[in-house]
């Protein structure tokens, strides 16, 4: 499949921009019917979604695929599906002041499509990340144009097949091509973009964005931690955090990144998240559960997150249950991995990990755990394993982060009604459910005035007099 320049790029927006004047606003039927025919690719595509996928990483089950990448991305469809009506609805706003509302004056807020949005996904879930935020791209009226990622080429010219089957280019297009097209795209007019992706990049899009003052959301990542608490249910919270941490190999904006343990669990939390990868992964080589390391590139980084902790002191726990030998494989598969009190001038401790590594650092009081974690930039999740009502709220009220899971990781991401999204250094923006229809929409506000002019607005004209001025002694007061 050929790839695009920036002039052709150009060229499709500017349909997709001539189309969105030309149509207007797409009544709810239409947009439910664009809707629809999202979910019908996703469902007529997914043994072949599935095969893509497992082509790009290597090695990656099937089932990961239908549940992150498929199912995950209908729910948002359907979801919008079923409230878009609800959400284009006009809102009623308060008059100020309220007498002119009394007279006849109304306050509105509609929403109205912000037109073409640019959509930049990654390559960790490169289906869901397209399809989840397309909901509410969709759902608020919008077109769009889509630059899936390099990393996944064989996903990315299926998308774009698949798409091309169903929409029009004047509805959807797909940008296939390597960094510098991502980069043309990126410098492209839109209404509105979106990029979920590394940071670092962020701040080429960012500025690329500025120059057009293209508004932007922007769904990074960072180092996500988990405070276990002294009252958690450490077996089911190991189970848990390593669950996260191992599905699609960590390959996860969300995935946890480090956790903070109490000093005296320690050694309790590295033998229970050790069997829960035991009952999960038998076997890590040949093992179709196991995801690989997406690229040759990412392999190294995070062996080298390894050895830089080794070699700084840390004790390094490798999760191999069947005690396999990973050097020599097909694939690019790295064990779970255990780093035990890291410090903070290794690397694993400095950068988002991305992988199956996970360091584990103590605490002796909740206050010290709360601290490392505003000592650092906010990161996208934060977890909190506890029972300790008082403890939770001290943690939720004393920290930063775009969302939180209490008694479980990621999860708060699969909640339609709450708004996903990074704070600062982890991103900004949110979507997912009404909070993504609103995000792609413009809030236009509306005033309309009374017919006939009323004594105060009269006096709000020159010659001004007695009457204005009574009306300002008494507005200008405490």
């Amino acid at each position: 499949m050929a790839e695009h320049d920036t002039a052709s790029m150009q060229a499709l927006l500017d349909r997709q921009k001539a189309a969105n004047l030309r149509d207007g606003a797409p009544s709810a039927e239409k947009r439910i019917e664009r809707l629809d025919r999202c979910i019908g690719l996703l469902v007529d595509h997914r043994k072949a979604i599935e095969e893509a996928l497992n082509n790009d990483f290597g090695a990656r089950s099937p089932e990961v695929t239908a549940f992150a990448d498929v199912a995950s991305s209908i729910g948002p469809l359907t979801h919008a599906k079923a409230n878009l009506r609800k959400w284009m609805k006009t809102e009623r706003r308060a008059t100020s002041p309220a007498l002119l509302g009394l007279f006849g004056a109304k306050a509105e807020v509609r929403y109205q499509p912000k037109g073409v949005v640019g959509v930049i996904s990654p390559w960790n879930f490169p289906v869901n990340l397209t399809f989840s935020p397309l909901a509410g791209i969709i759902a608020a009226g919008n077109r769009a144009m889509i630059k899936p990622s390099e990393y996944t080429p064989a996903t990315s010219a299926l998308m774009a097949s698949m798409f091309g089957g169903a929409f029009s280019e004047e509805e959807i297009a797909v940008i296939i091509g390597g960094p510098e097209v991502g980069e043309a795209f990126a410098s492209l007019p839109f209404d509105h973009m979106i990029f979920t992706g590394a940071t670092g990049i962020d701040r080429h899009v960012m500025r690329a964005a500025a120059a057009n003052l293209t508004p932007l959301t922007l769904e990074l990542g960072g180092k996500s931690p988990v405070i276990i608490g002294r009252s958690a249910d450490l077996p089911t919270a190991a189970a848990r955090i390593m669950n996260g941490k191992t599905l699609n190999a960590g390959q996860i904006c969300l995935a946890p990144d480090y956790v903070l343990t109490p000093k005296e669990s320690l050694d309790s939390f590295v033998g229970e998240a050790s069997g829960a990868v035991r009952r999960m992964f038998p076997t890590l080589k040949d093992n179709p559960d196991y995801t690989a390391i997406i690229a040759q590139r990412h392999y190294d980084r995070i062996m080298g997150y390894i050895d830089d902790a080794r070699a700084k002191g840390a004790r390094v726990v490798e999760l191999k249950p069947d005690g396999e030998d990973l050097t020599q494989q097909e694939h690019r598969k790295i064990a779970p991995t255990l780093i035990i009190d890291p410090t903070d001038d290794m690397k694993v401790m400095q950068e988002e990990i991305f992988g199956p590594v996970l360091p584990v650092k103590t605490y002796n009081g909740v206050n010290e755990a709360i601290a490392y974690v505003n000592a650092h930039e906010r990161p996208l999740g934060l977890y909190y394993f506890g029972a300790d009502a008082a403890e939770r709220e001290k943690v939720l009220a004393g920290t930063t982060s775009g969302g939180v899971t209490v008694n479980d990781v990621i999860f708060h991401v699969a909640q339609e009604e709450l708004p996903f999204g990074g704070v600062g250094p982890s991103g900004m923006g949110s979507y997912h459910g009404h909070d993504g229809f609103r995000e792609f929409s413009h809030r236009k506000s509306i005033y309309t005035q009374l017919k006939k002019d009323i004594g105060p607005l009269a006096q709000l004209r020159p010659p001004y007099g007695p009457a204005i001025r009574k009306y300002l002694d008494g507005a200008i007061k405490r």
